[in-house]
């Protein structure tokens, strides 16, 4: 009866943060699973993963040039952030390893019980990839999934939580493909520009176009997908 009200208790367990007007929040609904275990005892908890939300939204604007006194000022200029009041995380026992959906991020801790090496840092990972979906724009449903799957990649490469698994430079059938295909090739556009990556952000917030790589690299996006292809020998 005791273990029972232990795991209990571990099932409900809650943290809520507010930073900057933002709402962050975790609940642990995982009990005495495998991955609900090493989540607490590794990862660090809710607690650890309350803390990664608030450090993921941080680097998140910075890197979208998304400052603070935007967000005050946000009506003066619509594309430069979302309104994004709350972001929530439930870590539960599910399928796959992470999704976004209104601002609420479900992560499966089966991910993390298979994770070889150091669990905490695949967890944060993911967390920033999450996150992102939290801020970025997605050209009003325009914008191709890859493209924003990508972008959200793109972040947690910045940020320093590339996972070894990720494919390297120059791989991938388009594009657009997903993931980190479409990730390395925003890293080689950005390299090409500068802050492309926030500026592309910026332009979806309304809508989406391939020109948009026009309008800031000068070029066709296919023509520089050959272009990336070259350089690295594919």
């Amino acid at each position: 009866m005791t273990c029972h009200k232990t795991f209990l208790l571990i099932s409900m367990m809650l943290a809520v943060s507010v930073v900057n007007g933002v709402d962050f929040s975790v609940v642990d609904n995982t009990g005495d699973s495998a991955g609900g275990r090493r989540f607490r005892e590794e990862v660090g908890g809710v607690s650890y993963a309350t803390q990664s939300l608030r450090a993921a939204t941080d680097f998140t604007w910075r890197l979208f040039h998304q400052t603070w006194s935007t967000y005050l000022h946000k009506t003066n200029n619509p594309s430069d952030r979302r309104s994004t009041p709350k972001i929530s995380m439930v870590m539960e026992n599910g399928n796959g390893v992470a999704y976004s959906s209104q601002d609420e991020i479900h992560f499966n801790v089966g991910h993390l019980a298979g994770v070889a090496g150091d669990v905490r840092r695949e967890f944060t990972g993911v967390v920033y990839h999450e996150v992102v979906h939290s801020w970025q724009w997605n050209g009003a449903g325009q914008a191709p999934s890859g493209l924003v799957e990508g972008i959200a990649e793109f972040v947690r490469l910045k940020a320093g939580y590339a996972p070894g698994y990720w494919v390297g430079p120059g791989r991938g059938n388009r594009w657009d493909e997903c993931y980190e295909v479409t990730m390395r090739f925003l890293d080689y556009c950005n390299d090409l520009r500068n802050g492309l990556v926030a500026e592309l952000n910026k332009m979806m917030w309304s809508g989406y176009s391939n020109g948009f790589f026009v309008d800031l690299l000068g070029k066709d996006v296919n023509q520089l997908w050959r272009e990336y292809e070259a350089k690295y020998g594919q």
